[in-house]
């Protein structure tokens, strides 16, 4: 099968031919029909996640047709149209039985624990537990465009943070992760704030409905966002993983607000420092989001079904397998406005 395969971190990526994969007990094997360009899948390609094993293929953001299943799998057949969620489970562990897969003790991630999806094939183990049958009424692009920077969103705000119609959300950084909660916290009815240093995002940000915007580079961020709300955020994401924005969206909330972490904190910015005075003077909660469970998709149709949700406005571009492995390693520059997605019929 065609894949995309890099054997250096930080070196090149190439489109080779590589060995055709046999799904094993348990497993199903999906053709690729389309999979989200993501930052993790740059942190990979960099180096910044010891789990990744060289060669690699990177994609964990993809959507597609069963097209062979391993003894023992009972609910796929070939045919079936799938998502995943980025982050899989055992099925048999505390946090599996306890419904937190995605957090699971033993859990598999394509694109990190094993080759992912800038492939035409791809093997996801436990394939009864983790895939996500998609409705017909939800094309390739939109699916692949849910990928880990929707759903964590999404858990974030509404499992993590509880964010209610009224409340203040800051969210600092207006890529992917920060466009998706803006959309999700506008069908809440919250009122949002978005933070970037750049303008199209900003004015992306608008449209999806943030209430405020706020330039980054030109003032100091919980200061501006103090003046805005009164009191401070209700609820804040840092949806970047940097030490300023992590710093920015803990020191912006209001007395007993929530700050919750989606941005990845690898490479150089690992083990930000925290306001911690703050955190306890305020009585801040602070949440990590990481993936979400497969049940909970239905919510995330449900609200695609009744218009609430419009994912696939936060698509971009799509691109060809071939312009994928360019694009990714442009990753570090921020190089897109929204979500790409490789459109892997091209």
């Amino acid at each position: 099968m065609k894949a995309a395969v890099f054997d250096a971190f930080g070196g090149p990526i190439s489109i080779r031919e590589v060995p055709s994969l046999v799904p094993r007990q348990g497993a199903a094997l999906i053709d690729v029909q389309a999979c989200g360009i993501c930052r993790s899948d740059w942190h990979a390609w960099m180096g910044h996640d010891s789990e990744v094993q060289l060669p690699h293929v990177p994609g964990h953001e993809l959507a597609g047709i069963v097209s062979a299943v391993g003894e023992g799998t009972q609910r796929w057949r070939v045919g079936d149209r799938v998502t995943v969620p980025f982050c899989c489970g055992c099925g048999t562990c505390l946090e599996c039985l306890t419904a937190n897969s995605h957090i699971c003790d033993h859990y598999t991630q394509p694109g990190f624990t094993h080759w992912g999806g800038f492939a035409e094939q791809v093997e996801i183990q436990h394939a009864d537990f983790n895939l996500v049958r998609l409705p017909e009424s939800i094309d390739w692009i939109t699916a692949a465009s849910l990928g880990c920077r929707f759903v964590t969103s999404f858990r974030g705000l509404v499992m993590q943070a509880r964010l209610q119609a009224g409340e203040w959300l800051a969210v600092h950084g207006c890529g992917g992760v920060g466009l998706s909660a803006i959309m999700i916290a506008k069908a809440i009815g919250a009122q949002i704030i978005g933070i970037d240093i750049q303008p199209k995002r900003l004015q992306l940000a608008t449209t999806l409905g943030a209430d405020e915007v706020i330039d980054g580079s030109r003032c100091d961020v919980p200061s501006r966002i103090l003046e805005i709300t009164g009191r401070g955020a209700n609820v804040s994401i840092d949806a970047l993983g940097d030490h300023r924005t992590c710093w920015n969206s803990i020191q912006c909330l209001a007395k007993r607000g929530r700050h919750i972490q989606i941005g990845l904190m690898l490479g150089d910015h690992s083990n930000p420092p925290i306001p911690m005075a703050s955190v306890i003077a305020k009585e801040l909660e602070i949440y990590g989001s990481h993936g979400i469970q497969p049940f909970e998709y239905s919510r995330i149709f449900e609200m695609i079904a009744r218009d609430k949700l419009n994912p696939q406005v936060l698509v971009s571009d799509t691109v060809t397998l071939e312009q994928a492995t360019e694009l990714l390693m442009r990753f570090g520059e921020f190089p897109n406005t929204g979500i790409s997605v490789i459109d892997c019929r091209n």
